[in-house]
């Protein structure tokens, strides 16, 4: 029998890490994983995997190990855009709009790119509704899954049916395209303040009816308060008026009430019907979570673009106290300034300081899995050890 040395492949590691997700059940902390010949031989705590194996070469493998993260919300046609940090009501009119023919096919095959490089375990990426040709670049993509939503834009009700119209003929063409395995199509309406009511129900009703995925920005600054209460404020002081009617309330169909939110108007014109993805909700109400929670919606927060556009702080631990589902996003590399998710994991510790570190890790894969409606790969026995687990 051969003696096993140092160097011996078939000599047993001990990788171990503060945090363990093995794409099941909850993560553990602390948490080790036994390697033997680039196959998985158990995981557990690393004081019962010593006891089992004594004679594995032990290594840190760094703070997490886990399934590769998932990048749950993004802006991949934005990544030759300079990183700008603004707050959100100036960061649209003064870095998106200006820049807006940065957002291309090119630019989103650098950030297709980027992320594969990263070894990302998949992507939620809106598509720019004015570049449609992205869709076509990164459908074929096999080192791409996930879902690609194309974004709509449309304030004015009287042009809903003839944007819905163009998205619909787009959606099923693209829809043709899929491939097992690869990205899914799904529909972003862009937000409810940028979306009129009727574009809205439209889009939301499609969806449903289709099974298209969804994401809609909800929530995202404090100022959009002031566009529900009472219709005007930051955001609408700081709008391209070309691109709005005269009032707010023209684009919601109903006047601004002191105690609506973004959220309440979504479920009460029948929108959460379609358990859409809600991207950021960091300005949200008690009664909001509950309507998020009855409506089985899961949640993107994105939180280093939030910091960076003076959002506030996602109230991450009142979600799961209502069993929302979370998961983590860059958002574009303008905002958020890469396309790295593990950083917003690691970000995410500091600004949740009481939350657990296991429930934020659990997040980045599982989580965002669920959100895209594909599935974790498994961290167990026998199946195959992959260095990207080493976060």
């Amino acid at each position: 029998m051969a003696r096993m040395t140092h160097s011996d492949p078939h000599t047993p590691r001990l990788l171990t890490c503060d945090v363990l997700y093995t794409g099941m059940g909850g993560a553990q902390s602390p948490g080790g994983v036994v390697v033997v010949g680039g196959t998985v031989a158990a995981t557990g705590h690393p004081d019962t995997l010593r006891a089992a194996y004594p004679h594995a070469r032990e290594e840190r493998a760094g703070s997490v190990i886990a399934p590769p993260p998932v990048n749950a919300h993004t802006h991949l046609d934005m990544s030759t855009y300079e990183f700008t940090a603004l707050p959100y009501f100036r960061w649209i009119p003064e870095v998106v709009v200006p820049q807006r023919e940065k957002r291309s096919a090119e630019a989103a095959r650098h950030g297709a790119d980027t992320l594969a490089g990263l070894g990302a375990g998949g992507v939620g990426d809106i598509v720019y509704m004015h570049a449609p040709d992205v869709m076509e670049t990164l459908l074929p993509r096999e080192d791409l899954s996930g879902v690609l939503y194309y974004e709509v834009l449309g304030t004015f009700p009287e042009k809903a049916n003839e944007i819905f119209r163009t998205v619909r003929e787009r959606i099923e063409g693209w829809r043709a395209q899929e491939r097992p395995g690869g990205p899914r199509v799904g529909l972003s309406p862009h937000t409810p303040h940028t979306v009129s009511h009727r574009l809205m129900r439209l889009l939301c009703d499609y969806a449903a009816g289709e099974g298209l995925p969804l994401q809609i920005h909800v929530a995202e600054h404090p100022a959009e308060h002031d566009l529900y209460t009472r219709g005007g404020g930051p955001i609408w002081d700081n709008r391209l008026a070309a691109l709005y009617p005269d009032t707010f309330a023209e684009v919601m169909g109903r006047a601004p009430e002191p105690d609506l939110t973004p959220v309440r108007y979504l479920d009460e014109l029948g929108v959460l019907n379609a358990k859409p993805t809600l991207i950021h909700m960091v300005n949200v109400t008690p009664d909001d979570i509950a309507r998020v929670a009855r409506a089985g919606s899961a949640v993107v927060t994105c939180p280093r673009s939030n910091h960076h556009l003076d959002c506030g702080v996602f109230p991450w631990a009142a979600f799961a106290a209502a069993g929302v589902e979370v998961a983590l996003g860059t958002d574009s590399v303008a905002s958020g300034g890469n396309l790295d998710v593990r950083e917003d994991v690691a970000f995410a510790q500091e600004v949740h300081p009481g939350l657990d570190p296991r429930v934020i890790v659990r997040a980045a894969v599982k989580g965002g899995h669920r959100v895209l409606g594909t599935r974790a790969p498994f961290i167990r026995r026998g199946e195959a050890w992959d260095e990207r687990y080493r976060w």
